[in-house]
């Protein structure tokens, strides 16, 4: 599974199966077309981090580890220096400041990134307000909380496409990243996400990283998806205004 040509990294396939045998089974469908993988939560209990450990070590795979933690500060800067040894590539914990800056103790020392999740791009305003999330529109919170999580010393931040160009606009947000979920090629269902836009789009927009997971494992050919995918990041059309 070790690339035999570069491919393009801003592009991560969520590993989005149950266990780690399933999970490999992916990476060899997908070969060279892939060098970055997501890790999340679902994937914990079924060996992730052994996972991620042989696809990072013995592939040559970058990794991005979706934990999301929350909790007080000392927990986290603990989680986080235990994860750290794993040599992993990025880790998301809530963009919370007092979360932000525990998570950047904790991976002191290492190379592994930071990222603050701004709001779930599964969440719309109904969501927020069942939440008792203060009143606002979305782009506007998310922006804020970015710019927050930036001061705290995040790495990058996850949000959904719709507000990456308002985040790359921040004066905060220079030399950070901009990772979006939430993204799905053009025809494909929207599954569970009710905040996205295409691949192309996204990187226009600011993103530096777009997450995909089900148009791409659950394709006839997730090879095929995830190439098609790379071509359209490389595409005219995925050219960010005011950037190289």
């Amino acid at each position: 599974m070790t690339p035999s040509a570069p491919a393009d990294d801003r592009l991560i396939v969520a590993m989005d199966v149950p266990h780690a045998v399933a999970g490999l089974e992916l990476a060899g469908q997908l070969g060279d077309a892939v060098s970055f993988y997501k890790i999340g939560l679902g994937m914990l209990t079924g060996g992730g981090l052994a996972l991620a450990n042989e696809l990072k070590q013995d592939h040559g795979k970058r990794i991005f580890l979706d934990m999301k933690l929350f909790d007080i500060g000392a927990t986290v800067e603990a989680a986080v220096r235990g994860l750290a040894q794993f040599d992993l590539d990025f880790l998301t914990v809530h963009g919370d400041p007092h979360v932000v800056r525990a998570a950047c103790e904790g991976a002191a020392g290492s190379d592994m990134k930071i990222l603050a999740v701004t709001i779930l791009t599964s969440l719309d305003r109904a969501d927020l307000d069942a939440a008792l999330i203060q009143p606002g529109d979305i782009p506007d919170l998310v922006a804020t909380r970015a710019a927050c999580a930036f001061e705290a010393g995040a790495d990058g931040v996850i949000a959904s496409p719709n507000e990456a160009a308002l985040i790359r606009a921040l004066p905060e947000a220079e030399n950070r990243l901009i990772v979006t979920p939430g993204v799905r090629p053009a025809g494909a269902d929207k599954g569970d996400q009710k905040r996205i836009a295409t691949p192309a789009a996204a990187v226009a927009a600011g993103a530096d990283h777009i997450v995909v997971g089900r148009p791409v494992h659950q394709a006839p050919n997730p090879r095929a998806a995830a190439l098609a995918i790379v071509d359209e990041l490389r595409s005219p059309q995925a050219v960010a205004p005011n950037r190289p």
